[in-house]
Formats: structure tokens, C-alpha cells, sequence
């Protein structure tokens, strides 16, 4: 077992070829066995690794979103108004499209979270909250330079997070009606309702 652990590939190549096979094949088809030959590795020495499939789905979550988080970083520390990063912080958060494969992902381990541990719980309210807590000091700092009016940045960061995970989720299984363009303006629409002066 010593030999096999040396000779395993990264984790991080591990969980993006999870990605990879999501993205390109779906999520049924991205079992043990399939992820196991794709990474040259057996199904057994990948539970070895990850326990289950529910930690392997979870981890592979955390991966990607550890790669968003640091464009959502790149994104909001430009020299931009408020108002401008709150667009971009909105076009990362919806999906690309039906199957995005990050959404997909989202959409089963939220499922799989009801009968998950408290720690699978806990580090998924890790990822919401980082996620929340941007978006929160984003509305603030808009307030604090004027561009947009008063308001608790908390309370609406809650309200738009919960409007952009309804229509993302439209978006990801693909809902007639409710494409990513269509998306995006509706939320535009609501963020300018929201955060500008009243004239």
C-alpha cells in the first residue's frame, strides 16, 4: 500500500479529472471505477483516499470553488465602481449553461447534504459563506462611497444570493424560459431597483 500511495497521482489531478468527467460525460457517469481509470489508480485506492463518493463529490466542490473564490478575489479587488464588480461577482455566480458542470455538482451534493454529517454540513456552509460574506462588504463599500443607497448590505446579500441560486438553478437544468442571458437581465433589473439612489 506504501508503493501505491507514492505512486498516486496529486489530489488536485484527482479532483480535476472529477471535474473534467462531469463536465464531459455528466455526473452519472462519474463513478469510482470510471474516475479510477481515467487517474490510473483502482476504485478501492481512491476510497482509500476520499471514503466515499459523497466525500469525493465534496471535495471536488471545494476544489472548484477554490478557483472561483480567487477569481471572485481578482474580480472585486479591481479599481472599479461597486456597481461595475457587482456585475461581474453576478456573472460568475450563474451558470454558463444547462450542465455547467460546477452547478451540477452544487445541485448533487446539496441533495446528497440531507442526510450528510454535520462536518459535510459545516464545510458546505464554509463555501456559502465566503460567497455571502464578499457580496455583503461588496454592498457595503457601495454604500460607504456613495454609489449606492443606504441599506444592510447582510439583509440584501441574502435576499439577492437567494434570488441568484433560484434562477442559476433554471439555468442548470436547462428550465424553458430562463437562459443565462434572460438571467442576467432580470438580476440586473433587480440589483438596480435595489442599490441605486432613488432620482
Amino acid at each position: 500500500m506504501a508503493g501505491a500511495r507514492r505512486n498516486a497521482p496529486p489530489r488536485e489531478d484527482v479532483l480535476a479529472a472529477a471535474m473534467g468527467m462531469i463536465a464531459e460525460r455528466g455526473l452519472e457517469k462519474l463513478t469510482m471505477a470510471a474516475l479510477g481509470r481515467e487517474v490510473g489508480m483502482s476504485s478501492g485506492h481512491l476510497l482509500y483516499y476520499f471514503r466515499s463518493k459523497d466525500e469525493l463529490l465534496l471535495q471536488t466542490l471545494e476544489w472548484s470553488e477554490g478557483r472561483l473564490g480567487a477569481e471572485r478575489g481578482r474580480l472585486l479587488s479591481r479599481t472599479a465602481p461597486a456597481r461595475e464588480r457587482l456585475d461581474a461577482y453576478v456573472d460568475l455566480y450563474v451558470p454558463d449553461g444547462p450542465r455547467d458542470p460546477h452547478w451540477t455538482l452544487w445541485l448533487e451534493v446539496w441533495n446528497r447534504s440531507q442526510t450528510a454529517a454535520d462536518d459535510a454540513r459545516e464545510r458546505q456552509a464554509a463555501i456559502e459563506g465566503a460567497w455571502h460574506r464578499d457580496l455583503a462588504a461588496l454592498l457595503a463599500e457601495g454604500v460607504s462611497r456613495g454609489e449606492f443607497r443606504q441599506l444592510d448590505p447582510d439583509r440584501l446579500a441574502t435576499r439577492l444570493r437567494a434570488l441568484l441560486d433560484g434562477f442559476s438553478i433554471h439555468v442548470a437544468i436547462g428550465l424553458r424560459g430562463t437562459d443565462r442571458e434572460q438571467v442576467l437581465h432580470h438580476v440586473r433589473e433587480f440589483v438596480d431597483d435595489a442599490v441605486l439612489p432613488h432620482t
